[in-house]
């Protein structure tokens, strides 16, 4: 499993890395990831869009999801049949996130052993028509230790991150709506909504302390591209 994992994901992402090194990065890793990283949004662009378009009638149709449980707080199986309903007539599968992030969960880790992993090794795996530089220079824009920790570099991270998280955070219910019991479960959720946009920055800085930089470089870029992807799709 491992050996095919390898073929169809790590090894493509690793020589695609070193392509852009011994082309248009003019020999900077730094450069190099930001191409593939590029690359890998234009690739997976019709499922980052699909997510986007989800989340952004989730947010027009809070208000009428709202309604549904205020009205049929008493009646789960009612309110259940009355959600389909609306998910329906506004084309909206809530479930599309999970599914967006499944297909590209063999990705990420195959990106996590090229900067973990890949960019230490001497004997790259590469293919036979791809001219091998041997080992890479890890300095990328002449001062940043790709193979190194960095606080700085996970700190911006985790403030592009917060931003990131900011811009699909739920408004929390109004109190004088909250009490009903059929919307005290979407004042949570925006509760939640809201730890969520602080907590994320927090473990972004965290494990990105503990990563190599090269990766937590990646995660950047990866964090700026679908801010501009966002602010370009939902003009916010």
């Amino acid at each position: 499993m491992g050996q095919i994992f390898d073929i169809i994901f790590y090894r493509p992402l690793l020589n695609l890395l070193v392509i852009f090194y011994n082309s248009i990065a003019f020999h900077d890793l730094g450069l190099s990831i930001f191409f593939l990283t590029l690359l890998l949004r234009i690739i997976l662009y019709p499922i980052s869009l699909s997510q986007i378009k989800t989340q952004k009638s989730l947010q027009k149709i809070q208000e009428e999801i709202k309604e549904i449980r205020k009205k049929f707080a008493n009646d789960q199986k009612k309110m259940t049949e009355e959600m389909i309903k609306l998910y329906k007539i506004n084309k909206v599968n809530p479930f599309s996130s999970c599914l967006s992030f499944l297909i590209q969960f063999p990705i990420l880790i195959a990106v996590y052993q090229v900067f973990r992993s890949g960019i230490l090794e001497e004997n790259l795996p590469l293919y036979p028509f791809i001219f091998n530089p041997g080992k890479l220079n890890p300095i990328a824009f002449g001062f940043l230790n790709l193979r190194e920790r960095n606080f700085f570099l996970a700190l911006i991270t985790g403030v592009v991150q917060y931003f990131q998280s900011k811009m699909f955070s739920v408004k929390k219910t109004p109190s004088t709506v909250a009490k009903n019991k059929g919307v005290k479960d979407e004042s949570m959720m925006a509760i939640i909504n809201k730890q969520m946009i602080y907590m994320m920055p927090i473990l972004t800085i965290l494990i990105g302390m503990s990563l190599p930089s090269g990766l937590v470089f990646y995660w950047l870029i990866n964090l700026i591209l679908a801010i501009i992807q966002q602010k370009i799709f939902l003009k916010i």
